[in-house]
């Protein structure tokens, strides 16, 4: 397969204080005022460093904010853009970073922050008392926090890949440590002390959590909200979570006012694989028309569209085949068939129920020679859908996968993996990976996660396992949507590690980076009539022979 050109899909991300642009997508002048700097303070008199760019004329103005831990000055470079169609713009740095005072504590303070400030704007002349939040990864976070705290004069915000959990999303999937995404980006944050405080916390502590993990505050939102995000991203469930929890049980106007877009991205560009240029969006397009109809209450037709747009992904050599475009919904998840596909003896991957008394694989886990990371939705490390034949051949990585499919057939939707397996470990990993098995034999990775085998009954507790003994386990793959080619085959890879994206188990069922030790797992997983492994596919449409 041929070498992509990247589209990144959002004019600005400065996500790790890196600037990524789409020079396809950029609209606006570039900064061209300079700004009016202000120290704010804060319910506990720490003041922070707020950058103020006002439109010209006389106001007051709706007013936009961003508040990063990158820097307010790199925020602010398309603020001509906002102050050209009358908005005034905030840009604030997160308390302990760059011109601010106190202690950086990594979004451990933004909820009662970000009230603070919109509060702070709502009583200034130059603001009409209308303010929205805007921003990508952190500094949509930040605003994901502030509504929780449901400020009087935050009207609507708009938020581009940012998570809704920081247990099960962002310091966690399956209770396993998200190692590339939490070391890498605290080091670059000079915060990598804060490291400690997470593996205190690996076992879910609802007075640690609960404060700023969004479900838990759904009710309290009254804002709509944009979610903004991408089938590869480190947050990918994140905005399908928020949106749906807000537009079902928001309070205000939240309910029933929230709008969703998924499109073929990453945090970041993907690698090895070249999406169709309709899958371009203009991010910051959108965020004008959202802010135009919620803060000056122009009818610009934004809100009698579908609530969910959503890119349908496809086979990316073949020009005749379905998928890569997009459609709309009225709600999330769209309406599909949860699907059953087995795991069988001979690495095959059907619909029909093993029929073997006894069936497993049995493989050898060890910590210190783990599966390497290829692709997926990664932070740092190249992402996307990477082909996983790189990962070369290993006795530790199990291959299910269909017969080449005779008519494609669309999974759009969460993916969940059922696994029955046995350890003689008393703690050990469980990875699966949904792939796209191309004809030529390229192994496109489609979603992948974890499960630690010690909170397979819940993640407040621990029950380690007794070796001889099988137990079920649950990996949630998060959501997709992908048609597989006629001739192309799903498959299911099955292992216990994928390094440095997770942090391998060191199988001793001691606590989370304990000590050094490791010890080598004998891991099997099950495939008989008693035992059937399996995926659920979430199967919105099977085509045709010809794919129609």
């Amino acid at each position: 397969m041929k070498k992509i050109r990247v589209v990144l899909p959002l004019i600005i991300i400065f996500c790790l204080g890196i600037l990524f642009s789409a020079p396809s997508q950029q609209s606006g002048p570039a900064q061209s005022t300079k700004p009016i700097e202000q120290m704010v303070a804060m319910r506990d008199a720490v003041k922070l460093a707020t950058s103020i760019y006002l439109p010209p004329g006389e106001g007051p103005w709706p007013v936009l904010l961003i508040r990063t831990p990158y820097g307010k000055d790199t925020q602010a470079m398309t603020s001509s853009m906002w102050t050209s169609k009358g908005y005034a713009l905030v840009v604030q740095d997160c308390r302990g970073r760059f011109k601010s005072e106190g202690q950086y504590r990594p979004f451990r303070d933004d909820h009662t922050d970000g009230y603070d400030t919109v509060e702070w704007i709502a009583k200034q002349p130059w603001s009409n008392g209308k303010v929205g939040m805007f921003g990508a990864s952190a500094m949509g976070i930040t605003a994901n926090l502030a509504s929780i705290m449901n400020p009087p004069h935050l009207v609507a915000t708009f938020v581009m890949v940012a998570r809704s959990s920081i247990y099960h999303q962002s310091n966690f999937m399956g209770g396993v440590f998200r190692k590339e995404l939490n070391e890498m980006w605290l080091k670059r944050q000079n915060a990598a002390d804060t490291l400690a405080d997470t593996f205190k916390h690996n076992i879910y502590d609802d007075a640690w959590f609960g404060p700023h993990e969004m479900p838990k505050h759904w009710e309290k939102v009254r804002v709509p909200a944009y979610n903004y995000g991408g089938w590869y991203d480190i947050f990918s469930q994140g905005n399908i979570d928020n949106f749906v929890g807000l537009q079902e049980r928001g309070g205000g106007l939240a309910a029933g006012n929230q709008k969703l877009i998924m499109g073929p991205w990453a945090h970041g560009r993907i690698e090895e694989v070249e999406y169709p240029a309709n899958s371009v969006v203009n991010a910051n397009q959108e965020a004008m028309r959202w802010f135009d109809y919620w803060l000056k209450g122009q009818d610009n037709g934004i809100m009698d569209e579908p609530p969910v747009k959503y890119y349908v992904m496809g086979d990316v050599t073949d020009k005749k085949a379905p998928g890569n475009e997009w459609r709309t919904a009225i709600s999330w998840p769209v309406p599909a068939k949860i699907t059953s596909y087995f795991l069988t003896a001979g690495g095959g991957l059907s619909q029909k129920m093993p029929a073997e008394q006894e069936s497993a694989n049995t493989y050898q886990y060890d910590p210190k020679n783990p599966v390497p990371t290829i692709g997926g939705a990664n932070l740092f490390l190249k992402k996307g859908p990477m082909d996983q034949r790189a990962t070369g051949e290993r006795k530790d990585i199990l291959k299910f996968a269909t017969p080449p499919l005779e008519a494609p057939i669309e999974v759009t939707g969460r993916v969940i993996v059922e696994l029955w397996a046995e350890s003689d470990a008393p703690d050990t990993d469980w990875m699966a990976k949904l792939v796209d098995v191309y004809p030529d034999g390229s192994e496109r990775l489609v979603l992948d996660s974890a499960v630690r085998a010690r909170f397979r009954e819940g993640f407040d507790r621990e029950v380690f396992m007794k070796k001889g003994e099988v137990y079920k386990f649950k990996i949630d793959l998060w959501s997709t949507s992908l048609i597989f080619n006629k001739g192309h085959r799903i498959a299911i890879h099955i292992t216990s590690s994928n390094d440095p994206r997770f942090d391998p188990n060191p199988n001793t069922g001691k606590p989370l980076r304990a000590d050094e030790e490791t010890r080598v797992a004998t891991n099997t997983v099950h495939h008989d009539r008693a035992h059937p492994s399996r995926v659920l596919l979430p199967v919105a449409r099977v085509y045709n022979g010809n794919g129609h």
